[in-house]
């Protein structure tokens, strides 16, 4: 979404400070990130601490399905093996069909792997976490356009990305930015159709998507069996390998 930023520099600037407590400092510059940790931060300090997770040792993983319209978080601590579910969100709109973005303006939301890569707290919907879309397979697979700005953010209008509303949105990105302050270098955020278990599988075997949904489910049997993130890589085709 082209407008998601209120100025194309702070892009860089917000993308670009450090995974430690100053990141913290300098988010908090801004009123509605203090604002969220006024409203936000004391009960979900709780909720970690309730899952016996050390928010000074924070990490998340994010994930989301289009059909049933929701957003996980999911948490441990830094050196746990799995992860754990700790709050799910509903998605407040959505836009396009099932099946990943491939072109610029086709008001799709993506379909993949990919990562948290920019905090913005001055967003046109409130606050919003940019994902590194298109990634390898996005660009290897899309047109010549496939379009950028894809992100999780306030409101409840869409065309193209995940908005789960002002109140959501606020604690969503304390805990991305308070497992970024605690030093998770990486924060995934898997964006699915639906659960690719093989009772779906099968269900949707005749969708044109069919071929790309089976490169996405070893990742999803991974994680779902294992609670802990597979290694994914991107083939010259684009289809996604799981290591």
């Amino acid at each position: 979404m082209r407008n998601i930023f209120l100025a194309a520099s702070l892009w860089m600037l917000v993308a670009a400070c450090p995974p430690n407590p100053a990141f913290r400092d300098y988010q908090l510059t801004y009123p509605r990130v203090k604002l969220a940790y006024a409203r936000k931060w004391p009960q979900l300090q709780t909720l970690l601490r309730g899952r016996r997770i050390d928010p000074a040792r924070l990490e998340v993983f994010f994930r989301v399905f289009k059909v049933g319209r929701r957003l996980e978080v999911w948490a441990r601590n830094q050196g746990d093996a799995t992860f754990q579910l700790l709050r799910t969100y509903p998605l407040a709109a959505t836009s396009g069909t099932l099946g990943p973005k491939r072109n610029e303006g086709d008001n799709q939301v993506p379909e993949g792997f990919y990562h948290i890569d920019r905090f913005n707290p001055i967003s046109t919907y409130y606050m919003s976490l940019g994902l590194d879309y298109p990634n390898a397979s996005d660009r290897a697979l899309g047109g010549p356009n496939p379009g950028t700005h894809i992100f999780v953010h306030g409101s409840n209008v869409t065309v193209g990305c995940l908005p789960i509303t002002d109140d959501c949105i606020q604690e969503v990105y304390l805990l991305a930015l308070e497992a970024r302050s605690a030093g998770q270098q990486e924060l995934s955020i898997h964006v699915f159709p639906f659960e690719l278990t093989a009772q779906n599988m099968e269900r949707y075997q005749t969708n044109k998507h069919y071929s790309f949904w089976q490169s996405l489910q070893p990742g999803f049997a991974y994680f779902d069996q294992r609670l802990t993130l597979p290694t994914v890589e991107v083939a010259a085709t684009g289809r996604y390998v799981v290591r």
